[in-house]
């Protein structure tokens, strides 16, 4: 048993904040995932209070005592926040809560410990710590919340079907949890999150979006996804990705389940890169394979351009779920590119193939090669091993063209004014086709990637673009 006693007197902000209770005579706990995670022995960075009296006048007294001045406060929820060595503190007064079925906004009333306990999410959240001079440091566990994290469970204190009616975002919650700590879903809940998919209709899209991206940032996404998947949930919140399951077999041939292998990826680049867009890219990156598949006689199937019309389907993706599209053109072209480097592998591949892979990646090419290497989900060893052997053989190559080339950050060393002064003609398009010109000649080997030799081809290809103007 933890002796929270001794662990909460380690933490010196709390013995102030239990002096100032005294002082106004109120009472405040500790509640919610510090706690949690203090059992978990996972470290946090952000301690939720629970005030039984006036949580926003509370925190105004401790910050004014702590000599903090920014101080945010949110009147409609009753809360306020603010940062103290590090530390994110926030306070609320103990409430109860009633929901509409259109809104999961609630109407808030004040209430009892009891009643702010009860309106909690999961069991595992419902765990508060007294700092209460009389019995600070006691833990109060309404629900078996200590017993549901020692068996890793995640449950509802009441029934799952109100908890998720009252407020549907709760779904994507409790598989988020699932993702982080590696927990089981207890079944009711779990039918009760299939029963009522649909609710998730009145979310906000970016409140979905933000859940989602959680469980892609956990340490193992599959968790959260195949429980999505299995309750129907993500046919609601990414329809798209639910599409990729399923076998079909023709004769002796058929198709690994697209969906679980996609999961195997993600959890194959999580264990590489803490990155949430090239674990997204992972998890798109064969998304169009549904709508490419197809069956050749004596070949088996093909998914044909599933690469470009992939990376094609990304602006309405991003754009439907409201994702950043600062980060659009970084997936878009790990989507396109994760086939290239392994038809690289052959000898027989020109340096221009190889100039012209590393060019389209450009700083993403280290993360194309993770995402590749991460796509290997063979259970036979030797095909894995053999697999890794080739990306590296590519990877080599890569390396060798890259240094001996300088194509890092790669364009035309002839820039624009210099074309238009040499020329004699303004900004127009011919501009960008003379430069293309010279950096594809670059790529294709014909001439090195330096000033002198870029600018020689120039003079030597003008008249051929400037002919064609005035014919």
């Amino acid at each position: 048993m933890m002796d929270f006693k001794n662990k909460l007197n380690s933490i010196p902000i709390l013995k102030k904040i239990s002096s100032l209770a005294k002082i106004r005579n109120e009472q405040i706990y500790l509640v919610g995932g510090f706690v949690r995670d203090m059992i978990l022995h996972r470290a946090r960075n952000e301690m939720d209070f629970l005030v039984i009296g006036k949580g926003t006048e509370f925190a105004r007294d401790l910050a004014d005592s702590l000599n903090v001045a920014e101080i945010s406060i949110f009147k409609n929820f009753g809360t306020a926040h603010f940062n103290f060595e590090g530390i994110d503190l926030e306070f609320v007064g103990a409430r109860k809560e009633s929901y509409s079925r259109n809104s999961r906004n609630p109407v808030v009333e004040e209430g009892t410990l009891d009643d702010d306990l009860n309106r909690r999410d999961f069991t595992i959240n419902t765990l508060a710590l007294s700092l209460n001079e009389n019995d600070f440091g006691e833990l109060i566990d309404k629900f078996d919340g200590q017993g549901n994290i020692a068996s890793r469970l995640i449950r509802t204190p009441g029934d799952p079907y109100k908890t998720f009616d009252d407020d549907p975002l709760r779904i994507m919650r409790a598989f988020r949890f699932a993702s982080q700590l590696n927990f089981e879903i207890d079944n009711p809940l779990l039918e009760a999150a299939q029963k009522m998919a649909d609710r998730l209709k009145i979310i906000s899209q970016e409140r979905i979006t933000d859940e989602f991206l959680k469980i892609l940032a956990s340490p193992k996404p599959s968790v959260g996804l195949i429980y999505l998947f299995k309750t129907g949930v993500l046919k609601v919140v990414f329809p798209e990705i639910d599409k990729l399951a399923g076998v079909e077999q023709k004769k002796e041939y058929h198709h690994k389940d697209v969906f679980y292998h996609t999961c195997k990826v993600v959890d194959n680049i999580s264990e590489v890169s803490d990155n949430v867009w090239l674990r997204f890219a992972a998890l798109v990156h064969d998304i169009a394979k549904p709508q490419t598949k197809k069956f050749i006689e004596g070949t088996g199937w093909s998914f044909h351009g599933h690469e470009e019309i992939g990376a094609r389907m990304m602006k309405n993706i991003f754009t439907k779920m409201k994702l950043p599209l600062n980060q659009l053109e970084y997936v878009e072209k790990l989507v396109r590119l994760h086939l290239r480097p392994i038809a690289l592998v052959d000898d027989e591949v020109t340096d221009s193939a190889i100039r012209r892979m590393v060019v389209a990646a450009d700083d993403a090419l280290d993360d194309l090669i993770a995402l590749c290497r991460a796509d290997i989900t063979s259970k036979n060893p030797a095909k894995v091993s053999k697999y890794l052997e080739n990306y590296e053989i590519v990877m080599n190559k890569v390396r060798d063209v890259r240094e001996r080339d300088k194509l890092r950050a790669f364009q035309s060393p002839v820039r624009g004014d210099e074309i238009m002064s040499i020329c004699g003609i303004g900004p127009s398009r011919l501009v960008g086709d003379i430069k293309s010109a010279i950096e594809e000649a670059i790529l294709d080997g014909k001439i090195g990637n330096n000033y002198e030799e870029a600018l020689e081809y120039l003079l030597k290809i003008k008249n051929d673009f400037l002919n064609g103007v005035e014919s």
